[in-house]
C-alpha cells in the first residue's frame, strides 16, 4: 500500500497518449498547482509548482478525449520522484 497524494491543478499542455506493448494505454502531462499565502512582511505572494503525471488503461483514454491544455483536474495517485543530470 501507499500514501495516497491528492493534488488540484491546471493542466499545462494537451495529454499525450501511446500504447505500450500489451495494448495498455499510457497518457502523459504536466499540471501547474499554485499555493498563496502572506509573507512575514504582509506581501501577497503565490508559489506555482509544476509536476508532470502519468495515467494508465481507460483513464489515460478518457482523460486524452475530454481534457485539453488549461483544464482544472484532480489527481490521486502517489509521487515518485525522479532526478537526473543533463549532459
Amino acid at each position: 500500500m501507499y500514501n495516497k497524494t491528492i493534488l488540484v491543478g491546471n493542466l499545462t499542455r494537451d495529454i499525450e497518449i501511446k500504447y505500450l506493448q500489451n495494448g495498455t494505454a499510457l497518457g502523459k502531462s504536466a499540471i501547474a498547482t499554485s499555493y498563496k499565502y502572506k509573507s512575514a512582511t504582509g506581501e501577497q505572494k503565490d508559489e506555482v509548482c509544476f509536476l508532470d503525471f502519468n495515467l494508465f488503461g481507460r483513464s489515460a483514454e478518457v482523460a486524452n478525449q475530454y481534457l485539453k491544455k488549461g483544464s482544472k483536474v484532480l489527481l490521486e495517485g502517489r509521487l515518485v520522484f525522479e532526478q537526473w543530470t543533463a549532459q
